[in-house]
């Protein structure tokens, strides 16, 4: 069994493909021939070379580079060129994206544990297997302010800024829906006092506070990399607990948290 395969196993363990939103293209796009195990948000040109000088074997981007089929491949498209530079280099690129956001102990259940003591549900019904779904609603065990809610986010996260928005500026709040990234359409008409997300658009903001609720917005990946570290422990853990056909391979893989891997905008 090549690396690839085996790592690709490994995250099928960590974070099923079948949790994965019909839309979304989780997969491994590529497959290859010390190996180490680079995780990162998404495959940008520094990332490349970065991962390139380690060097890496597998590449493990939580945002997919391809979304829709393309009739081709080209170098002129940065994007495209990054995969190219990794196929020509031999290393393999696995992308879990909504799949590693839905199972339970993934990136919406990790921010959930950014808001205190409180329920922890599912936004809709849960996925075939019992494994997860996406998105979570928590119900805090206490009320607290939106000073004091964004507070703790911004400590969780790291950030020194965040993006709000109130229907009622006095107003206490007791529960709230999160998404990791993106998360209009999915926290769209669920019952709860703050709608907690990366990003959502102008209208999509609007229409929340239309409906009397309150908007947490902290960029797009500044909701999903945090959990990175999370996701390269449970990758060591994995390849610790090797089962004996698998040990050769798994004794030589390091995991690796990018260092060239951030947000693509700055506050000034």
């Amino acid at each position: 069994m090549s690396v690839a395969r085996y790592v690709a196993r490994v995250m099928e363990r960590i974070a099923p493909l079948s949790l994965a939103e019909k839309w979304d293209n989780v997969r491994l796009p590529l497959l290859a021939a010390v190996y180490i195990s680079l995780t990162i948000i998404f495959l940008t040109t520094k990332v490349v070379n970065e991962a390139l000088a380690l060097p890496a074997s597998v590449i493990i981007a939580y945002h997919p580079t391809i979304f829709k089929p393309l009739p081709s491949l080209t170098l002129s498209n940065p994007l495209q060129a990054s995969l190219l530079r990794c196929a020509a280099a031999g290393v393999s690129v696995y992308c879990p994206h909504t799949s590693l956001d839905s199972v339970y102990g993934g990136i919406d259940d990790w921010l959930a544990q950014g808001l205190g003591a409180g329920k922890v549900n599912l936004i809709g019904a849960e996925a075939e297997g019992g494994l997860g779904g996406l998105g979570r609603v928590v119900k805090l065990d206490e009320k607290v302010t939106m000073a004091s809610l964004q507070e703790r986010i911004k400590q969780y996260l790291g950030l020194s800024y965040r993006e709000s928005t109130y229907s009622e500026p006095t107003r206490e709040v007791q529960s709230v829906a999160i998404c990791a990234g993106s998360g209009g359409s999915v926290l769209d008409g669920v019952d709860a006092d703050v709608y907690f997300t990366g990003e959502m658009s102008h209208h999509e903001v609007l229409a929340t506070i239309a409906a009397g609720k309150n908007v947490i917005l902290c960029g797009h990946t500044n909701t999903e990399r945090g959990y990175l570290p999370i996701l390269a422990s449970k990758l060591r853990n994995e390849f610790a607990s090797a089962e004996v056909g698998d040990c050769s391979l798994a004794e030589q893989l390091t995991v690796i948290v990018s260092t060239a891997d951030r947000h693509p905008l700055d506050i000034v």
